[in-house]
């Protein structure tokens, strides 16, 4: 599937590559000759491309220039339309100067989307006898990308400022071009969580690592050890009794099934040994099995990894392909809620032009309490 995502993901950058160069001969030809002007359009947009590839990779450089042929194509649209509706002529550099506009305006709102992190709020109601409680929840920091330990240390004090009964990092805290410094760091920062029934966490895919201990300089079992040393607790196919009838489980993450051979308890094999009064929250960093999650019993589910579509219009193809069950927002099943988020940051891509970044706060209440 990855490597079909890979060749197309080439292929559209190919075509976005040929159709740029073609919209900005316009830009050209007013003193050069018509070959000379196509290769000056070739060479302005592969200069556009290096440059941006170099600065911010080239997975970047692909998504900017996916946006501006977009928008060149738009541009002639839009001159072709004034042209057949009002019988007149829009300059030729029409289209170049519209497709610049546009593309620097949903890429500069898609960058500031990304870096900024929003508070969203769900409130949660359920019949079961519980006491009113608030839950922090946050994914996809990805330390080392849009912000370093000192940046999630800031995100920290103001995720804080909530007041939280409980905080939940639900998978990909940190990735492979973290530092072991930035690692460290963000981890004693974890410690300064003030809640009354703790901080928990599952690892995602990214917590791993792909490329091994040596490329950012601490393992999986050295994340663990400094997370542990600073309060919080490290759910691996594990449940927890928070009290108050409230009981957390995290899930092993499922690339570790799909990506290292390796098992992960079933959702009713979690179950089995939990009283049903108890509420139950699941901490599954890949919004998977919700069928099977709600079968269960399970009450509420919380996952990230998907950071919420990242870009606009290709948000809900993980859930058309069947990679993910659902890529952003609040969901019911049965009797279950399931909420993804998009993330505190991202991995690869630096702008978000189909959501933004988030943290949750989640205010729960039984059917039959008063407000907090």
């Amino acid at each position: 599937m990855w490597f079909i995502i890979l060749l197309a993901i080439i292929a559209l950058t190919m075509l976005a590559l040929f159709y740029a160069v073609y919209g900005l001969r316009c830009v050209f030809r007013p003193c050069l000759s018509e070959k000379t002007a196509a290769a000056a359009s070739s060479v302005s947009v592969l200069l556009l491309f290096i440059i941006s590839g170099l600065c911010l990779r080239f997975i970047n450089a692909a998504v900017i220039i996916w946006h501006l042929a977009v928008f060149l194509l738009i541009g002639s649209l839009i001159r072709s339309a004034v042209s057949v509706l009002f019988g007149r002529k829009l300059p030729e550099k029409t289209v170049p100067v519209l497709g610049f506009i546009l593309s620097f305006a949903v890429l500069g709102g898609g960058w500031y989307a990304d870096h900024h992190v929003w508070r969203t709020e769900y409130n949660l109601v359920t019949s079961k006898k519980v006491k009113p409680v608030k839950f922090v929840m946050f994914a996809d920091s990805h330390i080392g990308t849009t912000f370093d330990a000192e940046g999630f240390a800031g995100l920290v004090k103001d995720m804080n400022a909530e007041r939280p009964d409980a905080v939940f990092i639900v998978g990909d805290f940190v990735d492979d071009d973290t530092s072991r410094e930035d690692m460290i760091a963000s981890c004693r920062a974890l410690a300064e969580f003030k809640t009354s029934m703790g901080v928990y966490f599952v690892a995602g895919n990214h917590d791993r690592g792909y490329y091994g201990a040596a490329r950012r300089g601490f393992s999986m079992n050295e994340l663990t050890e400094e997370l542990v040393k600073n309060g919080v607790t490290v759910l691996s196919d594990e449940s927890v009794d928070l009290g108050e009838h409230l009981t957390v489980f995290g899930r092993r993450d499922f690339s570790v099934v799909r990506e290292r051979h390796g098992s992960r308890s079933t959702p009713s094999e979690l179950m089995t040994s939990i009283a049903p009064e108890n509420y139950t929250v699941v901490l599954d960093h890949q919004p998977k099995e919700y069928d099977l999650l709600a079968e269960a019993g399970s009450d509420l589910v919380l996952s990230g990894h998907t950071h919420g579509g990242q870009l606009f219009p290709f948000n809900q193809v993980g859930q058309i392909i069947g990679a993910v069950d659902a890529v952003y927002g609040h969901e019911h099943r049965r009797a279950s809620d399931f909420i993804v988020t998009s993330g505190i940051s991202d991995w690869a891509i630096k702008f978000k032009t189909g959501t933004k970044s988030e943290y949750v706060v989640i205010s729960l209440r039984g059917s039959d309490s008063g407000g907090r």
